[in-house]
């Protein structure tokens, strides 16, 4: 069973910033799409930030310019660098591997980590 282990969440200052790490047990990493989404309370789960396998970024409006999604092969991790945090990017964020489009199909997710932007 493939684990993903979110880390690097906390609280954190409005304007403050902060690495999201995403260690998967196995190889998944170098053979999945993956991707960040985050939830706060009462509200759907939403996109945050997506990595192809080919390497193609895609953001949520909200956070383009600020956030940036990358992948480590070799350790088997992805982070999402999260700059000029603002109180609304408070949420639980989760870590995503996914293959959906061709067999075969797996989705597997994080337990999530906590990031709150307050001062």
């Amino acid at each position: 069973q493939v684990q993903l282990v979110e880390s690097g969440g906390g609280l954190v200052q409005p304007g403050g910033s902060l690495r999201l790490s995403c260690a998967a047990s196995g190889s998944i990493v170098s053979i999945s799409d993956m991707a960040w989404y985050r939830q706060t309370s009462g509200k759907e789960r939403e996109l945050v930030a997506a990595l192809t396998r080919s390497g193609t970024t895609n953001y949520a409006d909200s956070v383009k310019g600020r956030f940036a999604i990358s992948r480590d092969n070799p350790k088997n991790t992805i982070y999402l660098q999260m700059n000029s945090l603002k109180p609304e990017d408070t949420a639980v964020y989760f870590c995503n591997a996914y293959r959906r489009s061709n067999p075969p199909r797996y989705d597997y997710w994080g337990q999530g980590t906590q990031v709150t932007v307050s001062s």
